[in-house]
């Protein structure tokens, strides 16, 4: 017997749980549930994130977590529930199966079936975002090499535990060559320790274009957090509907379940709505606490519901389905199907007592690291680049020196172009003279003389060679 928490949410929320947990149990489901409130009326009664902290308490004792959808107020500062149950558990992984169930479900798609595992804590969903200028404000993507091995060694792990051929990386690493670059490498790293699960590496936007038009091809998909964000609702909406479409998110110690799909308030209270989202997170808690023979029968079920031709309105489609149901039919019809399968579309059979074989992340030796420049980000409203240079060269001093102005990430100094439009935000790069060293009160003493000469520093980034290698990007157009 596993002791879960529930939440039952908002909107279409709670029908949809009970619909979920009435068949899950019907299958035989070993679990014990303490439900929690979250969402709406917790926002309200004065809680910015959504959730008390005695739920917290109650989480984080059973270490499983279904929650139905919930709505977040507009305005006031109301944070994420989804976001930050995910940061503060370390859910690192989100992953999302997204299937074809043609002929069925309408789609033009008929073979596809694909799991997208999108890293879940990092990338620009930091949150940290700043107004440096009038003109310009700035959000930090910050990609590290934990969070990197993490989700890249769980998905091929995933792919390896549930007889999956093939694991595909997307980035933008043509572009992004740190931050986007450091998932690329670690991918290529780990792929190796899995030589007999093949590997590949797509530019983002066309592998999101090829996943559109030929998803048959993917099997595997793990990429950073926004574009998984993106790509897995285009998954789930061309296999068929987002409201099809559940959702796991795996950390090393906690869990969380849910359908992907929003709280719907619209159609609340009116036993319209498809439970199928929530119940296939469910089905994936259930294989994560090992009851995989009740998750297979339910998920045949389920499989069998929709070949008989029992669909919700939002699948409904005159000369396929059969019988349009509300939420509460349907998930009787499911619980009838228990015990059999599907005869076209494919049964699924999941393994038993399969584990992830996921170790703890472990430091790398630190590499040799040493400061080689600064880049001073400079608010002037000013739009000649070559006036600004001649300002910034008068704060030279003797072990370093101005080497390039950029602005938007292109170079407009030295041989800048003048049809390069120039905003009011600019980054000015000071280096280290040949053959001299550079030091961080260095930075101070420029600092200071760029205050002297009136020069508006909003921000500064160091820059650094790490064995040797130059770890900062360059201007667009060097």
């Amino acid at each position: 017997m596993t002791r879960i928490t529930v939440a039952k949410g908002d909107g279409i929320g709670p029908e949809i749980m009970d619909a979920t947990l009435k068949i899950i149990m019907a299958a035989g489901a070993q679990i014990e549930i303490d439900e929690i409130p979250v969402g709406e009326k917790v926002y309200l009664a004065g809680n910015n994130n959504g959730i008390a902290s005695e739920s917290w308490d109650t989480i984080r004792r059973n270490k499983v977590f279904l929650k139905a959808p919930i709505t977040t107020p507009q305005g006031g500062g109301y944070k994420s529930l989804n976001v930050t149950t995910r940061k503060f558990l370390g859910l690192y992984s989100n992953v999302r199966p997204c299937m074809s169930l043609y002929p069925f479900v309408e789609t033009k798609h008929h073979e596809m079936d694909i799991v997208i595992v999108r890293e879940n804590e990092e990338d620009l969903y930091g949150g940290i975002e700043h107004q440096q200028t009038d003109e310009v404000v700035q959000c930090l993507k910050l990609i590290s090499r934990p969070g990197c091995e993490k989700i890249i060694r769980y998905a091929f792990e995933y792919a390896k535990v549930y007889g999956r051929k093939k694991v595909t990386c997307f980035t933008k690493d043509n572009i992004m060559k740190q931050t986007d670059g450091l998932f690329h490498k670690v991918f290529d790293e780990i792929a190796l320790e899995y030589p007999e699960i093949e590997n590949e590496h797509w530019i983002i936007d066309i592998g999101a274009a090829k996943m559109a038009d030929t998803p048959e091809i993917f099997d595997v998909i793990v990429t950073l957090n926004l574009y998984g964000d993106v790509i897995s609702d285009i998954a789930a909406q061309i296999a068929g509907s987002v409201g099809l479409a559940g959702s796991a998110n795996i950390g090393e110690e906690c869990a969380m379940f849910e359908a992907i799909h929003g709280s719907a308030p619209r159609r609340a209270g009116q036993n319209l709505a498809n439970p199928s989202g929530l119940l296939q997170g469910s089905i994936m808690m259930l294989n994560h606490i090992g009851q995989t023979d009740v998750a297979e029968k339910v998920q045949n079920a389920w499989l069998k519901t929709i070949e008989d031709g029992i669909h919700t309105y939002d699948i409904f489609k005159d000369g396929v389905s059969k019988e349009k149901v509300g939420t509460s039919e349907f998930a009787d019809a499911v619980i009838k199907n228990l015990g059999h399968e599907p005869s076209v579309l494919k049964p699924v059979k999941f393994v038993k007592d399969a584990v992830l074989n996921l170790p703890k992340y472990v430091k790398k030796p630190a590499m040799n690291k040493q400061l080689v420049g600064v880049d001073l980000f400079v608010d002037w409203r000013g739009t000649d680049p070559n006036e600004l240079a001649e300002k910034l060269q008068s704060i030279n001093t003797e072990n370093k020196h101005l080497t390039m102005i950029t602005n938007r990430g292109i170079k407009v100094w030295p041989e800048g172009f003048s049809e390069t439009f120039c905003t009011d935000h600019w980054r000015c790069r000071y280096q280290a003279q040949p053959g001299k060293t550079l030091y961080k009160n260095n930075i101070i003493t420029l600092l200071a003389k760029a205050l002297d000469a009136k020069i508006d520093v909003v921000k500064t980034e160091n820059l650094y060679e790490f064995d040797g290698k130059a770890a900062y990007s360059l201007g667009q157009g060097q």
